[in-house]
């Protein structure tokens, strides 16, 4: 019998919210939380110039938008190699 068809047992409760604990999840967590503390540290505004016209707006926008497409790129990657 494989793994995955075993039968749960009484004696493995905790198992369902040990994978939530796992070290990987913790470390993208604290990772998270740097990043915002470090985005929304930073609130002078800045000229950013995309490709012609040039933008005056907070920092932390700017941070916070190279974040998040960072995200969505990387959750696009994994998605891609988990088929």
């Amino acid at each position: 019998m494989s793994p995955k068809k075993a039968p749960r047992t009484a004696g493995r409760g905790a198992s369902r919210t040990a994978g939530a604990l796992a070290p990987g999840r913790i470390a993208m967590v604290a990772v998270a939380v740097l990043t915002l503390v470090f985005v929304f540290g930073d609130t002078r505004e800045v000229e950013i110039r995309l490709l012609v016209p040039e933008v005056t707006l907070p920092l932390y926008v700017a941070l916070l938008a190279t974040a998040l497409l960072g995200a969505g790129c990387g959750s696009y990657v994994a998605a891609r190699r988990r088929k």
